[in-house]
């Protein structure tokens, strides 16, 4: 579904030359749930955001649901993102004059679906992540795990084939971290593939695959905590 091959990734000012990422070679089979780790600095959101089409790579080549992305242009990429990956960041990202449903609603917009078409998208996932009574309320009337929830419900509103998250519960407490993580395991049962960025190892432990990054790749020493599905 994801394959990564040689992936590098250097940025260049003037004097200095920054190298990101270093011959990143990453699969990702359909249906997985994989959390990636690693020191600050490892290439954890540079990789994340060369996986989302967010960023351009230097060298390698990349192939994402059986299409190569390496030479595609902003148009196609833009595309392609928009039918196929679903984010789910950190800050949440929503948009504070718009209440859950319009939140939601934004990037369906975008892929130009009928109002019909669009409603019954956002009640499904409304619904999904438990906030169907709470469509028509303002993130300020939120609390933080709620948010994260809308944030979630739009990332699922189109679809996607694989969602990517952004240490998704950085900004919430114990309780509220818990009941994010119970919903993206619920998903990921449900055949979404979920690559979750995170820095907390009790969270990254129940993710099916855990990934550990150092300097730009994969560090052989530290990777692969393969947790069979009857494990926890």
């Amino acid at each position: 579904m994801l394959n990564m091959k040689d992936v590098s990734k250097i940025y260049r000012t003037e004097s200095v030359e920054t190298h990101a990422l270093r011959e990143f070679s990453f699969d990702v089979d359909e249906g997985e749930f994989i959390s990636v780790t690693g020191p600050s600095g490892s290439g954890k959101t540079t990789f994340l955001n060369i996986a989302g089409l967010l960023e351009e790579f230097s060298g390698g080549t990349y192939e994402l649901d059986g299409c190569n992305v390496t030479n595609l242009n902003d148009r196609e990429r833009s595309r392609l993102r928009n039918e196929k990956i679903g984010f789910i960041f950190q800050s949440f990202n929503l948009i504070p004059e718009l209440d859950v449903f319009d939140n939601v609603d934004v990037p369906l917009r975008y892929r130009k679906f009928s109002s019909a078409e669009r409603r019954k998208r956002i009640d499904r996932v409304i619904d999904l992540v438990g906030l169907g009574s709470r469509a028509h309320h303002l993130p300020s009337q939120l609390s933080g795990g709620q948010q994260q929830r809308v944030a979630i419900a739009r990332a699922l509103a189109g679809e996607p084939r694989f969602l990517l998250a952004d240490e998704p519960t950085g900004n919430l407490d114990s309780q509220m971290a818990e009941s994010v993580m119970e919903l993206l395991e619920d998903i990921n049962r449900n055949g979404t593939t979920i690559i979750m960025v995170t820095h907390e190892k009790n969270l990254a432990k129940r993710a099916r695959r855990n990934i550990f990054m150092r300097d730009g790749c994969v560090s052989n020493n530290d990777s692969a905590l393969h947790l069979a599905a009857s494990s926890a």
